[in-house]
This record gives structure tokens, C-alpha cells and sequence, in this order.
């Protein structure tokens, strides 16, 4: 059977099909051609080289690797320290680089003098916690828990310096000698100082201080004045030949004087180094005795309540500046007044 085209543009059509054919096998061989080609190449390359990584360091060449991550990682880890010895981190001065490259299979890779030559010249720095008294280092322990256990027992054991003891991170190359917690709470504690009551007899002078609680008087002082303590019961100064007997609080002259509790006035007048003098009787022995008086508002025998002025402040009699001398008696014995008032 035969066709004939007669059509000029239908034989153009068919030969340019066949000239698209004869090109498309043409290029389907050079295609095969060169994979065929490459694969001959990869593989005697595969046969022959390895893909490594060269590894420099402070740009000079010290080895080979195969395996860039599992190296990295151990140098990493040597960084990182190890808890259990006590080391915090290490520094090394020089991080490694990795150039990827082919080598020869006879090549062997030495990531073990890889790492020595990286990590040979590191520095190690250790943690460990200073335990503090008001800001100076006295006494170190190796974990974070003893130090918290140290200040814990110091404050169940009710330590004078309890509230100046902290905790303080430190980092060294050297370890420090450690000291157990029982040791620490034993070295840092202060036994609270007992408070003691000095008392004396109004007529023979002062005896032995004592660290008894206070004597239950049975009724509550307030405060005669308000202003600054300037000599405290029991105290020693020169311008006084014995323990004060005693408190001091300093006021401007004419300051009003309140009576510390309801009572009838024993006396008031001058005597000698108390200057213009006040004293009352508050039953149960319990008396109060208000000094250097520049005024006096009462008089012996009258009744007196809580509060009442009962005179004012001055100069009289041995002192220094205008100030209440108060006393506080019990049967004939001075306390002191602090453990009643201020």
C-alpha cells in the first residue's frame, strides 16, 4: 500500500520529525555516554581515594579524620569536664578546623593524636562553693547542697551570724581543701550571748552581774521620755567612779517627764548627784526614780497615775548635758531598766 503527499508542507513536516528522531537517539547516547563515563570515574576514585578531612590547627596541619562528628564531640566533651572529678569546664587555646579532601586508602586517619595535640595544652577549672561570714570566705565545700545544708543548721541552731552567712560560686585552677558540713556549722557558729541583768543594792553599790531573766514586777513602765540613750545600765566611764546605775536618755531641757506607771511620789527634791530627784513607790517593792530634773511638778506623798507629768528635764546634780537619769528598784535592788522599757 502506498501513500503519496503531494503537499510541500507536509514532506517538511515529516522530515523535520525525523530529523527531531535522529537527534533525540544522538542525545540519549551522549547521555549514557558520559553516566557510563562518570561512573567508570567515580568508582576508580572510590577504588583508589577515600573522602577525609584534613585538620589544621593555628593553620598548621597535624592530621586526618574520617569521622569530623565523633572527634568534635570528644573534644567537646573534654570541654565540658567531668562532674565527678570536680572539673567545671576546660579551655584550650585553639579550636580545630576541618577541610574536606580526598586521600589515598593507604592513608590512616589518627584521631587520637588529633585530640592529644588539641587538648595537650588545656586548662582545667574546678567548682566549688565558698561559704561566707559578712562578705569574707571562710570555709569551702564542693557542692551547692552542702553549703544551703551549712546555713540551714546555722539558723536551726539559732547562730548570732546567721543572717551574715552566704554562698558564694567560685571557679579556680586549683581545688581548695574542703570542709564537711558538721565541721563548717561547728567552726561558724556564735552562741547567742545571754542578756544580763545587773543588779545591785541601792545602799552598798553594785555586785555581780547575772544572767537571769528579768524579775516579774508585775506591772508594765512606759516610757518617761522619748529621746537617744546615751549611757547604759551597768556601764563604765570616766566621768563616774562606779557602774552606772542606771539609764541615761538624753532630751532638750524643759522635755516633759511622764511617770512610768501609777504610784505615790517617796520623795522629790535634791539629792546630791541626782540634782532635783523624783522617786515613786509603785507597790510590791517596785519603785522608779527619775533624775536631773530642771522642774519638779509632784511632791512627796501625792498620788501619781500613769503618764502624768511629773517634771522636766534639766542639768541638776553631776552630768554633762541635759538627759532623765530612770532607775528601776526592786526591794531595794536596781535592774536594769531596759528590760522593762526602751
Amino acid at each position: 500500500m502506498h501513500i503519496y503527499i503531494e503537499n510541500k508542507k507536509g514532506v517538511l513536516k515529516i522530515n523535520t520529525i525525523k530529523k527531531f528522531a535522529m537527534l533525540f537517539r544522538t542525545s540519549i547516547k551522549a547521555i549514557t555516554i558520559t553516566i557510563v563515563s562518570t561512573f567508570l570515574i567515580i568508582s576508580l576514585v572510590a577504588f583508589f581515594y577515600k573522602p577525609t578531612y584534613a585538620v589544621t590547627l593555628n593553620g598548621e596541619l597535624i592530621g586526618y579524620t574520617e569521622n569530623k562528628s565523633k572527634l568534635q564531640n570528644e573534644i567537646n566533651k573534654y570541654m565540658e569536664g567531668e562532674e565527678k572529678d570536680g572539673v567545671a569546664f576546660r579551655q584550650i587555646n585553639a579550636m580545630p578546623e576541618y577541610t574536606l579532601c580526598l586521600l589515598k586508602k593507604d592513608i590512616v586517619s589518627n584521631d587520637d593524636e588529633i585530640y592529644a595535640k588539641v587538648t595537650q595544652d588545656g586548662t582545667q577549672y574546678y567548682k566549688y562553693y565558698a561559704i561566707t561570714d559578712d562578705g569574707k570566705e571562710k570555709l569551702y565545700v564542693s557542692t551547692f547542697d552542702e553549703a544551703e545544708s551549712v546555713i540551714k543548721k546555722l539558723k536551726d541552731k539559732n547562730s548570732v551570724n546567721k543572717n551574715d552567712i552566704g554562698i558564694v560560686e567560685k571557679y579556680d585552677t586549683k581545688t581548695k581543701e574542703f570542709t564537711s558540713v558538721e565541721k563548717c556549722v561547728s567552726k561558724l557558729y556564735e552562741a547567742p550571748k545571754p542578756k544580763v541583768v545587773y543588779t545591785a543594792s541601792v545602799s552598798s553599790g553594785y555586785v555581780s552581774g547575772s544572767s537571769s531573766n528579768k524579775v516579774d514586777i508585775g506591772i508594765t513602765l512606759i516610757k518617761p521620755i522619748s529621746g537617744v540613750i546615751t549611757s547604759r545600765f551597768g556601764s563604765r566611764e570616766s566621768i563616774r567612779s562606779s557602774p552606772h546605775r542606771g539609764l541615761d536618755i538624753a532630751a532638750p531641757t524643759g522635755t516633759p517627764i511622764k511617770a512610768a506607771a501609777a504610784g505615790t511620789v517617796v520623795s522629790a527634791g535634791y539629792s546630791g548627784s541626782y540634782g532635783n530627784m523624783i522617786l515613786i513607790s509603785h507597790g510590791n517593792g517596785v519603785q522608779t526614780l527619775y533624775g536631773h530634773c530642771s522642774v519638779l511638778n509632784v511632791s512627796k506623798g501625792q498620788a501619781v497615775t500613769q503618764g502624768q507629768i511629773i517634771g522636766k528635764v534639766g542639768t541638776t546634780g553631776n552630768v554633762t548635758g541635759p538627759h532623765l537619769h530612770l532607775e528601776v528598784r526592786i526591794n531595794g535592788v536596781l535592774y536594769n531598766p531596759q528590760n522593762y522599757v526602751y
